[in-house]
């Protein structure tokens, strides 16, 4: 550790004085106290890698200074999303004030204690002459359903979410094991786009575990239903795991993993591209994280989203979300002015009701003002902010907002930020009220 902060330190001065800056001039800049970063040059306290990627952007430095800095190793990248041999199945359980939980469970354990019987539930296909107007029928009302599913996502708890997801999920899935073939392969189809779904409150949750496992169940029908393209989409799925674990190798990895598959529809590469962007920008790789957004618009920008039932995020709800995320990677690179303006301009266009959306790019936004020295405002947003988290309950939300308790702290003599900060810290040991 010292011989890291020595050599952290060294380069530090070298490219500040190169640049033509006092200590005063770059702790302005980069708004830490001259004390402070006088004892980073001299060794005496351990850089981290904030710090060094503000000092990056402000020095030119191209993610030289965040490379000297030891990170935590990230946590270990989720399972690969396949067949698990004998598998398991997740039981969902009911108390009686209401409330409800999924747990893990060996398939024959559940075989041997009933709870499959659940799991099994198999609904006869129509025989009559009116089978196919029937599915026709079933089949609108389940996609109906779906849109509206996701909307409440936009609005509420993953627990609440989550229930009525699992219920749509195996629903379909049986009705499909009695179905003829076409019918069978649409309703496979949309159980997949159920269960993917299932995977994204699973990892708002915070249970990346289960995430994971509803993964794997969309690959499984989606390749069942003619639909390789899932597959290709929990590669993106893995990758914002990875991303959340601040594994910028791994990010990248899978998100290029995603781009280079057969077959991917623009969209789906787009996607894979903004995944990418975002690991290069968390390890501060400027050039090649705005090579990856170019890319993402390009793509995007092809894609038909009138085609068929779109795969992930159908929309940011009014924003533009290539800038959307262009402006998280300006936060990670250093630069985060810019990514607040931007910021601004986009979640403007975002209905109220998107509570999700206004939390999850709220809290980068917060974020972004805070590292850019405006605390009064970061303090202001940061409210608002809990606002919307208190109705999402969003583990991803909680780890930036763990970040921004992190900055906050560090200006607590600020009435906005005493004003704010017990909130913001009650908000860290479990589920927001």
């Amino acid at each position: 550790m010292a011989e890291q902060s020595d050599v952290f330190g060294v380069e530090l001065r070298r490219l500040r004085t190169a640049a033509g800056l006092s200590l005063a001039t770059l702790a302005q800049q980069v708004h830490y106290s001259k004390g402070y970063l006088g004892k980073i040059e001299t060794g005496l306290k351990q850089p981290g890698v904030d710090l060094a990627r503000r000092c990056d952007a402000v020095l030119g430095a191209g993610g030289r200074l965040a490379s000297l800095v030891d990170q935590p190793a990230p946590v270990s990248a989720p399972a690969a999303v396949a067949a698990d041999g004998d598998g398991e199945v997740w039981v969902m359980s009911m108390a009686p004030d209401g409330s409800s939980w999924m747990v893990p469970m060996p398939r024959r354990e559940a075989i041997a204690t009933g709870a499959a019987s659940l799991l099994g539930l198999t609904l006869g296909a129509p025989r009559s002459a009116t089978a196919s107007a029937a599915h026709d029928g079933t089949l609108a009302a389940f996609r109906s359903l779906f849109a509206q599913v996701r909307q409440l996502g936009q609005t509420t708890s993953p627990s609440v979410v989550l229930p009525m997801v699992t219920v749509h999920t195996h629903t379909l899935r049986g009705m499909a094991n009695g179905a003829p073939t076409p019918v069978r392969e649409e309703l496979l189809g949309l159980a997949a786009r159920y269960s993917e779904y299932a995977g994204w409150m699973a990892q708002e949750a915070g249970d990346d575990r289960a995430a994971m496992w509803w993964t794997r169940n969309a690959v499984e029908m989606g390749a069942a239903a003619g639909d390789t393209e899932l597959a290709t989409y929990s590669l993106i799925r893995q990758a914002l795991i990875t991303l959340y674990r601040d594994d910028a190798a791994g990010t990248v990895d899978l998100a290029q993993q995603a781009q280079a598959a057969p077959g991917t529809s623009p969209r789906v590469q787009g996607l894979a591209a903004l995944r990418e962007a975002q690991g290069h920008a968390l390890a501060c790789d400027y050039d090649n994280c705005q090579r990856a957004l170019d890319r993402a618009a390009a793509l995007l920008d092809r894609a038909d989203a009138s085609s068929g039932m779109t795969i992930g995020s159908a929309s940011v709800s009014g924003a533009d979300l290539n800038s959307l995320v262009a402006a998280w990677c300006m936060h990670d690179l250093g630069r985060s002015r810019e990514a607040a303006d931007v910021f601004d301009k986009q979640l403007a266009l975002v209905p109220g009701t998107a509570h999700r959306t206004h939390a999850r790019f709220g809290a980068r936004r917060a974020l972004a003002y805070a590292a850019a020295g405006d605390i009064d405002h970061a303090s202001a947003l940061a409210t608002k902010v809990l606002d919307a988290a208190d109705l999402v309950d969003s583990a991803t939300v909680r780890q930036d907002l763990k970040r921004l308790a992190r900055l906050l702290g560090r200006e607590r003599d600020q009435a906005a930020v005493r004003e704010v900060y017990p909130r913001l810290n009650a908000a860290l040991r479990g589920p927001i009220h």
